[in-house]
């Protein structure tokens, strides 16, 4: 379980989803009011923590390798 939640997303990435999560929420609470502006909380909580679940479901790391 611990490697379902283990950061997977490269930082890049991360600031994209952040950016889009915040866009799309703003249009739920600026623009028309419906519920698929709240899909914006997917790729805006996926940023903050720095893991996708579907991602370790299909086994993808775009997570930088640290250099010892």
């Amino acid at each position: 379980m611990a490697n379902f939640f283990a950061k997977n997303e490269h930082p890049i990435e991360r600031v994209v989803r952040v950016a889009l999560g915040i866009g799309l929420l703003s249009l739920y609470f600026t623009g028309p009011k419906t519920m698929w502006g709240l899909l914006g909380l997917v790729p805006l909580l996926t940023g903050l923590f720095g893991t996708c679940p579907l991602y370790s479901l299909l086994g993808i790391n775009t997570c930088p390798v640290a250099k010892r």
